[in-house]
């Protein structure tokens, strides 16, 4: 009976755990809610617990890394945000950005740039620090045969917990952007 009780409360938590990834909710690392039940028996306790979820980060420092594109079965998909993803939309996912993060990111190898918004969580490949819509990909230069490439992400605005915005790394370079050519560099 012991063990019934263990597979039904570890069921329930990968149940609720699902759930509420599906709907955006990210409990802080080191919460109860972030945390397995504990074992109740000798067996349950050869399953190992899930890994926490990676605390969110509102600094808006840059970062660099891998970045990889959704594939094509995503299209259409819901995603954390509640929203549809769109191929050709500007959707990207992070582990570590808030979800609402307007972000610039740039391929490191050609030097392109794209705006986009943190609409997701993923990737889950190590190394690998944002998903980029297949549209985003293409127009920094990360083709579908190559697949990733090393990008920079340097955030623009950083929605924090108390409901603000913070201004990220690149918020002067989308100020910059915004202002017409021949006042740029004054």
């Amino acid at each position: 009976m012991e063990i019934a009780k263990a597979k039904l409360s570890a069921l329930l938590f990968a149940l609720w755990t699902c759930i509420a990834a599906a709907a955006g909710f990210v409990p802080e690392a080191g919460s109860a809610a972030g945390k397995a039940p504990a074992p109740q028996s000798a067996s349950s306790r050869q399953h190992a617990s899930p890994a926490p979820p990676p605390k969110l980060d509102h600094s808006g420092r840059k970062r660099v890394g891998e970045a990889s594109f959704y594939a094509k079965k995503f299209s259409g998909r819901k995603m954390a945000s509640g929203k549809k993803m769109n191929p050709k939309g500007n959707n990207a996912a992070s582990k570590t950005l808030p979800l609402g993060t307007k972000a610039k990111v740039t391929n490191l190898e050609t030097g392109q740039s794209a705006v986009v918004n943190i609409e997701d969580r993923g990737p889950y490949v190590k190394g690998r620090i944002i998903d980029l819509s297949p549209s985003t990909a293409e127009k920094i230069g990360i083709d579908r045969e190559e697949g990733i490439g090393k990008v920079e992400v340097a955030p623009i605005a950083v929605p924090q917990p108390d409901g603000s915005v913070k201004p990220g790394a690149a918020a002067s370079d989308a100020k910059a952007d915004k202002r017409p050519a021949g006042d740029r560099g004054k």
